[in-house]
């Protein structure tokens, strides 16, 4: 099936062809007519199955021109970068088409995207914090809204933004048809469709935790942190087909501490991204690794699910991810549009069992390949990696003495206090030795 054969129109075929799309991918193909039906729709997709022009291209087919100011699509994803990505697809499938879009998204001024909201606008793009802040300071009327789109259900909820979902439905008319897109139904999402959704129709591409065929995956098992580092300055060195290079880590911590050391390895060649990044810091590394000025960027889960950059090379994950779905987001990220992607795994004793679960789910074992000879092997280890030295502790028994009891010491004089009240006659006489009178009454 090419895109010759789905319902589009002239103006979509003519900017897939310019982009030079010419296939729809699996997931594209089963959504777009269950799309064009109106009726609602649950997909699972992973990540690089290209569900965002699975729902991208039903929405433009079916938004006509309207002179109308209020937005028709609302489009929620998680993450900033997302909303970029998005927002920058739309215009280019809508090269030929009259369509406003509005990208809305937290970490910057509020104040233009608010006087943005109030220009005509087709389709807003936004994540649910900054929307639900625009929305209730009157800037953006959701009344018109006709489609929802939600794309990456589940992280958005393991984010925290099950609230915000719900201030949103409630400002959403009743009638509106509802797209929701998730790489896993977890009790969370499924508690979700059952309370919006209308009996939505199930759409998968592929089994949760399926990897891409395209994507060969290996991995090396490495003793500790710091031979993990000089094994990752050794692979970008000696393998020239690491030309873009997504390098995973868990926390915004480890990804810093990375940076530190490989950027005097490789100045100006390396970027780094994660959430206390300020926004245009963010922005400024996903371009400069789009186009090429960076070979490699180190980047947190999180950030993983708004990176939608083409011609991936390879994706280095630093350390074994604790959810085993991460890493199918995480290798996700290559092997894109039927390109061959490579995924590497860098595992240490102590995350082996993550390895287990990941392969246990994915129901394939990585290949483990042996440890190049010229690596130097650290015997350095971080503070984290340091064995715990556990003394015990004893407790001495307290020794009884017979007839012993507590403690008495006699108060000193000065600190012994009697209630007796002592007259002012008394306090002259023990002061000055004499009694001291207060003289004599003045006669008036």
């Amino acid at each position: 099936m090419t895109f010759e054969d789905l319902n589009l129109n002239k103006p979509l075929l003519n900017a897939l062809t310019d982009l030079g799309y010419t296939t729809p991918t699996t997931i594209q193909q089963k959504v777009f007519s269950v799309v064009m039906s109106g009726q609602d729709v649950c997909g699972i997709a992973q990540t690089g199955t290209g569900k965002t022009l699975a729902y991208l291209l039903p929405a433009l087919r079916q938004l006509e021109f309207s002179k109308e100011k209020l937005p028709r699509v609302l489009i929620i994803v998680p993450t900033r970068e997302l909303v970029a990505q998005v927002v920058e697809e739309i215009k280019k499938l809508s090269t030929y088409m009259s369509v406003e879009t509005l990208g809305i998204y937290g970490g910057t001024n509020m104040n233009p995207q608010m006087a943005a909201a109030q220009q005509k606008q087709d389709i807003i793009v936004a994540t649910p914090g900054r929307l639900v802040d625009v929305a209730l300071s009157g800037a953006l009327k959701l009344k018109s809204i006709k489609k929802l789109i939600i794309d990456e259900v589940d992280e958005m909820l393991n984010l925290g933004f099950r609230t915000q979902l719900k201030n949103i439905f409630d400002l959403l008319p009743a009638k509106r048809q509802n797209l929701m897109f998730s790489a896993t139904i977890t009790d969370e999402v499924q508690a979700l469709i059952n309370s919006y959704f209308n009996h939505p129709v199930t759409v998968e591409a592929a089994p949760a935790g399926t990897p891409l065929k395209n994507i060969a995956q290996r991995g090396y098992e490495v003793p500790n942190f710091n031979t993990k580092v000089n094994l990752l300055e050794l692979l970008i060195t000696s393998d020239p087909d690491m030309t873009k290079v997504l390098v995973f880590v868990a926390t915004k911590q480890l990804a810093d501490q990375l940076y530190e050391q490989v950027e005097t390895r490789f100045p100006g060649q390396v970027g780094v991204i994660h959430s206390n990044k300020e926004q245009n810091h963010r922005f400024n590394t996903v371009k400069q690794f789009k186009n090429g000025t960076y070979r490699f960027i180190i980047a947190t889960d999180i950030i993983a699910r708004g990176l939608d950059i083409a011609e991936v090379s390879h994706v280095i994950n630093f350390d074994t991810p604790e959810e085993r779905e991460s890493y199918i987001h995480r290798i996700g990220r290559t092997g894109r549009a039927d390109k061959e992607g490579i995924a590497i795994l860098l595992v240490t004793p102590r995350e082996k069992e993550q390895q287990d679960q990941i392969e246990a789910l994915m129901n394939y074992q990585i290949p483990m390949l042996p440890l190049p000879e010229n690596l130097v092997i650290s015997d350095v280890l971080t503070e984290d990696e340091m064995p715990k030295v556990i003394v015990k502790e004893i407790k001495l028994k307290p020794v009884k003495r017979e007839g012993a009891g507590a403690a008495f010491h006699a108060k000193a004089a000065h600190n012994q206090k009697t209630n007796k009240k002592v007259s002012h006659a008394d306090k002259m006489m023990k002061k000055y030795g004499k009694p001291k009178t207060r003289g004599a009454k003045k006669k008036k």
